[in-house]
């Protein structure tokens, strides 16, 4: 019995090994996209471009990369229980803020180009996103790290819920991006950028890396392994 269930178990290794690694172009293309294609990033500057630049570099470096990076800790890291909870805490915080700063730059740069903002449903979906990630942090918080005196029956199941509805949110959140990269890509070429150039071909292909890496998270996270992740 215990032998058929082992190999059902999957080693999730390799695959948070795939995670790392396309986490290192997706950062590269997002920077080489916003630094050399669109002339850098800046919170104050003349060029407002270089204000909204800081909004993709931060919401995919934050929320994506430092997300996907926090919902795999429990299986990457060969640390105690203790130890892959505050790393995945952590994780989730920075990436929490950076996202809050990429809004927040978006926001800046509208608000100084006398552009209206929210008017998107990548930009509704964006809101929704950071307020349901601000939520599962607090949740997480709360229920697992700062309120010790809930029974193990309640954790478990509340656990499974925290696990799915953090996958769900993350899932919106590379669906989010994928827009926003669309939208983007759309607004430039409306404006003259050549549709086979290469920066629309970076773009597209950034938007490929970042959905190719979110599946490897989401398969690593829900992949069984022989390791239980959360001990």
């Amino acid at each position: 019995m215990s032998s058929e269930k082992e190999k059902t178990m999957v080693d999730v290794l390799p695959l948070t090994f795939l995670v790392h690694l396309l986490a290192i172009p997706a950062i590269v293309m997002v920077l080489l996209w916003s630094i050399h294609f669109r002339g850098g990033l800046s919170w104050n500057s003349s060029n407002k471009s270089l204000i909204f630049n800081i909004h993709p570099v931060l919401m995919l470096i934050g929320i994506i990369i430092t997300g996907g990076e926090a919902i795999i800790s429990y299986k990457a890291l060969p640390f105690k229980k203790k130890m892959k909870k505050l790393i995945h805490l952590v994780l989730h915080a920075t990436a929490l803020i950076l996202g809050i700063i990429g809004i927040y730059a978006v926001f800046k740069f509208h608000n100084e180009m006398g552009i209206v903002n929210l008017y998107s449903l990548h930009s509704w979906l964006g809101i929704g996103v950071i307020v349901l990630y601000g939520i599962q942090w607090i949740f997480g918080f709360v229920m697992f790290i700062y309120y010790h005196g809930v029974n193990s029956s309640l954790k478990s199941s509340t656990l499974h819920l925290h696990v799915k509805m953090g996958l769900f949110v993350y899932v919106l959140a590379v669906a989010t991006a994928s827009l926003g990269f669309l939208e983007k890509l759309t607004f430039m070429q409306t404006s003259g950028l050549p549709k086979h150039g290469s920066e629309a071909i970076l773009v597209n292909f950034t938007a490929i890396i970042t959905i190719f890496y979110a599946a490897s998270v989401v398969f690593s996270a829900v992949s069984p392994s022989s390791t239980t992740p959360h001990q």
